[in-house]
């Protein structure tokens, strides 16, 4: 339990009630008027997965804030507003990807995400497949600090390269330009925009509903943060190198932030409780570690029950 008063936030506490208290300290400085609640927590998503537990958290209390302030649901406003708590009161610059999926996710739909514009573009996940969450059990050990670090160096590069963000560049252009960079900057450039073009490739797969094509670019996805943006770890690249080698499965990568957590796969529906129960198999012959694996949907955002 954790209990807190409006008038008196306080940022030294480390728990999980921070989240809370960051939001409330957001949508005050915002101007919004806040009314207090009580309420029970109950949540099914990993703490320390990668998963994203923190922006379902920040999103669900800033829904509960509206609905006992009598406060107007806008999903975008509140994700940027959840992303500026991250930065203000946490210190870690997050992107609002978490965010904006926990505000304004729809059924069995992805969202194609424009973090410039905000705009957002719904797409379906392909008929017959189901998202399997691999979780290897093992936690970020270089937590933020590796975090910040990587968004320090797309910074630098995007300024050595005199763009203003890396996405400004294709890999054609970024060819002919890389040899400006360091090597470490290479590599994080190259992830960053070979990963945005596949995330539009994906979303062209999607529309088509062509599960085969969006398998092999998550597969080259993972292979880009393993290689070129080095944020997994030996457990996140054997678990799916397993889920790849499963007749059943179409593609598989890590997800989150990286240095452990979890990896997701796109499996066949009919066969994803067989490709769990391998792929869970084979991983504890490996590494003596029985992972949790999760057979799920795309569900809707932050709702009112």
């Amino acid at each position: 339990s954790a209990e807190f008063d409006l008038t008196a936030l306080d940022k030294t506490q480390r728990g999980w009630e921070q989240y809370i208290q960051g939001i409330a300290f957001i949508l005050q400085n915002e101007g919004y008027e806040l009314s207090g609640f009580e309420g029970v927590m109950s949540g099914n998503v990993p703490i320390g997965s990668g998963l994203s537990s923190s922006a379902a958290l920040q999103l669900a209390a800033a829904r509960a804030f509206c609905s006992a302030s009598d406060l107007a649901w806008e999903p975008v406003r509140m994700a940027q507003l959840a992303q500026r708590s991250e930065h203000e009161w946490r210190g870690v610059q997050v992107g609002i990807m978490d965010q904006l999926i926990s505000a304004a996710g729809q059924k069995d739909h992805a969202i194609l995400i424009d973090c410039r514009s905000l705009e957002l573009t719904t797409v379906p996940l392909p008929e017959e497949t189901a998202i399997v969450i691999l979780d290897t059990m093992s936690r970020r050990d270089l937590g933020h600090s590796e975090y910040n670090k990587r968004f320090q160096e797309c910074h630098d590069a995007a300024e050595a390269l005199g763009v203003g963000a890396l996405r400004e560049l294709n890999s054609a252009e970024f060819a002919q330009k890389k040899s400006q960079l360091n090597p470490i900057h290479q590599k994080r450039a190259q992830h960053v925009i070979t990963e945005n073009e596949r995330t539009e490739a994906a979303a062209i797969a999607m529309q088509a509903g062509n599960a085969t094509l969006l398998g092999e670019l998550m597969n080259a996805s993972h292979a880009s943060l393993r290689h070129d943006f080095e944020v997994t770890n030996d457990a996140l690249n054997i678990i799916v190198d397993i889920a790849q080698r499963q007749p059943s499965c179409f593609g598989a990568r890590m997800t989150g932030a990286g240095f452990g957590g979890c990896a997701v796969a796109l499996v066949n529906a009919d066969h994803a409780e067989a490709f769990a129960e391998a792929v869970a198999v084979a991983y504890e012959a490996e590494l003596s570690i029985r992972p949790n694996l999760y057979i799920s949907k795309a569900a809707t955002g932050t709702s009112v029950l």
